[in-house]
């Protein structure tokens, strides 16, 4: 019987899969967050914890006022024509009537409160929040605290799984990357499912602490035996 093999070494070539890192600079100072009871001790002082960066949301910036400028100069052109002693445009005139006589019940009616009302909460919902959910931010270096980085999510995720493939026993491996969890999924080729599982865990966690992200995802890995 051959003895277990124990954890990888963590000296192997570095992996192929490297996420872009985008570089910001602050023109305010920033937020400090008091609280880095969370952070393992060695990291303490070395850094403190950035937020997500904002999405500029350009595409529906764009969409909307787009929308708006097409409505204002239709409606604005059209009441400059009835000042000047023109009729009013048959498109205004029949939807003065349309919203005069229809009932409040009415389908359409209460179909088109129903689309306004999803707009107006799609754009509530885009204005509180941060947007870019595919970069992951980084802890700011404690000498240049303007200074933000983020990390692709499926850099982080190739990064991972490399690591993960050179736990001995490990067939395949794949992880998913999210904001607050790891989830990794290994087929065990020899060796004891619970031993892989737990060398698996620990190189995962090592490699996650050397990311430096500003908020640690929880591990959760599963594995299974594959025989064929």
């Amino acid at each position: 019987m051959t003895p277990d093999p124990g954890p990888p070494d963590r000296s192997g070539a570095p992996s192929a899969h490297r996420g872009t890192v985008p570089l910001t600079k602050e023109p305010d100072p920033p937020e400090r967050d008091g609280s880095t009871s969370d952070l393992p001790p060695g990291e303490r002082g070395r850094g403190h914890r950035t937020h997500r960066g904002w999405s500029a949301r350009r595409i529906t910036a764009a969409l909307v006022a787009a929308v708006i400028l097409v409505a204002a100069v239709a409606a604005l052109v059209d009441v400059i024509a009835v000042r000047a002693g023109r009729p009013a445009a048959a498109w205004r005139r029949h939807l003065a009537d349309e919203l005069a006589t229809r009932p409040v019940e009415d389908v359409w009616m209460l179909t088109g409160a129903a689309v306004a009302a999803a707009v107006g909460v799609w754009l509530i919902v885009l204005a509180l929040t941060p947007g870019q959910r595919r970069w992951l931010p980084l802890r700011s270096p404690a000498d240049c605290p303007r200074v933000r980085a983020f990390l692709a999510r499926d850099g982080a995720s190739g990064l991972l799984r490399d690591a993960a493939m050179r736990v001995p026993g490990v067939g395949s491996a794949r992880v998913l990357v999210r904001r607050r969890r790891i989830r990794a999924r290994a087929d065990v080729r020899f060796r004891d499912p619970q031993r892989v599982k737990d060398d698996l865990t620990a190189v995962l966690g090592e490699e996650r602490d050397q990311l430096a992200l500003a908020r640690p995802p929880r591990i959760v890995v599963r594995v299974r035996r594959r025989t064929d």
